[in-house]
């Protein structure tokens, strides 16, 4: 690795930002390496080690678990579909029986009794 020092003398004095040996750290591959910056510490996902650009390999990446996420999201909606078409369909078949009542009954059975055919 090279490292380039500047001479701090030919630099203006109070208008840079300090630079640090900063370690950088790939999650996707563990990779770590360091490079100078004006941070302490790097994270990052995909480095140029894993990518599939610069590696030629396709390869799924599932950051935070995306893939999983969405499955589950979907299972649910479909639960819920499933669960409003039950509702629905009960509804409907609760509004084309309606209840029956006694009176209503009785009050049938009295109009068969008094209606003549003819």
């Amino acid at each position: 690795m090279v490292k380039i020092e500047y001479d701090c003398s030919v630099m203006k004095q109070g208008i840079h930002p300090q630079t640090y040996t900063t370690k950088v750290q790939c999650n996707s591959c563990d990779t770590k390496f360091e490079l100078v910056s004006t941070v302490p510490e790097i994270t990052v996902e995909v480095c140029s080690n894993c990518h599939p650009f610069y590696t030629g390999k396709q390869k799924l990446l599932d950051t935070a678990g995306r893939v999983d996420k969405f499955k589950a999201r979907q299972a649910e909606a479909a639960k819920r579909g499933k669960a409003a078409a039950a509702a629905k369909t009960k509804k409907a078949e609760a509004v084309a029986t309606p209840a029956e009542d006694p009176e209503i009954e009785e009050i049938k059975e009295e109009l068969e009794e008094e209606t003549v055919e003819l």
